[in-house]
């Protein structure tokens, strides 16, 4: 049964403890953070979930060798500590021997913005890139995580959740491995990645564009982009930007395209302030989506 919550971290839990109550393979590692989300849980199942410390590279030495006994692990931490810490042993503990496993982070791109860079999540997204046969999910509400989560948690593969604070007004029909058309136009295409479709819908509300949403980054979904592309592709992440610039380049091969990459500047944060401070300076509020992507247009 699932239950819906109002956060995507919220949702975490409600999901999680739905199928350990019917999947015994699976397995929750903790890294002292979400300790509390988990208490019950725990309880009902000590030996199923388990809080290993502030001991990040612990964490995924721990679940490639879960996994290769057999279970499903389930690695959470916030995105930065998940991500850049341990990516050593994701990609030789997991990718390299081809095990599965669930890695769910809270945290991008700098919801936790009052703590400073240590605990920006801007970069995750481009490293595990990196690495081949590593899958990555950014959900834009709740119930989206809950449902791509439910198709691809036991699907054998690597896979990486990033969970945001912001979210998304509406849920969408969300399937794994697929854009989403949100909007159909002529004069461009706008991929919109996750949490940033609150901002893109609005910016371009009266503009005649098609909008194809993004909620599973790798693997990307060439045949839709295909389907839907214009000669204009704007695309609008909520992390570094250029993400997926490669894969829409290399999809787009046969034919001319511009493209204009919107997201988080690729520079190092030096001031603090609230996650919607961070957006205003760093051109991603509805706005200024709307503002750059009317310059692009008119070039």
């Amino acid at each position: 049964m699932t239950i819906t919550a109002t956060t995507m971290r919220a949702q975490m839990r409600y999901t999680l403890e739905d199928l350990a109550a019917t999947d015994p393979r699976l397995m929750i590692l903790l890294a002292d953070i979400s300790v509390d989300y988990f208490q019950q849980l725990q309880q009902r199942y000590p030996e199923r979930v388990h809080n290993l410390g502030i001991l990040e590279q612990t964490l995924i030495g721990t679940g490639a060798g879960i996994a290769m006994e057999g279970f499903i692990p389930v690695m959470h931490s916030i995105a930065p500590f998940l991500v850049e810490r341990p990516f050593e042993q994701i990609k030789l503990d997991f990718c390299y021997q081809g095990l599965p496993g669930n890695f769910i982070s809270i945290g991008a791109s700098y919801d936790y913005s009052t703590e400073g860079m240590t605990h920006h999540g801007t970069g995750d997204v481009q490293i595990l890139r990196s690495l081949p046969g590593m899958q990555i999910v950014v959900p834009g509400t709740a119930t989206e995580f809950d449902h791509l989560f439910r198709a691809m948690y036991a699907n054998g593969s690597p896979t990486y959740y990033r969970l945001s604070e912001h979210e998304n007004p509406t849920d969408h029909p969300v399937e794994a491995g697929k854009l989403t058309v949100v909007k159909q136009g002529r004069q461009a295409t706008v991929v919109a990645v996750g949490p940033m479709l609150r901002h893109v819908l609005p910016a371009v509300a009266d503009l005649d564009v098609t909008v194809l949403y993004c909620t599973t980054v790798a693997p990307f979904d060439s045949e839709t982009l295909r389907h839907y592309a214009h000669q204009n592709i704007i695309l609008v992440e909520p992390y570094y930007s250029g993400g997926l610039s490669a894969d829409i380049s290399a999809t787009l091969k046969h034919m001319p395209i511009r493209l204009e990459a919107i997201g988080v500047p690729h520079t190092l944060p030096t001031r603090y302030g609230s996650s919607e401070q961070h957006d205003a300076a760093n051109g991603l509020t509805p706005e200024e989506i709307r503002r750059t992507i009317l310059s692009f247009l008119s070039q």
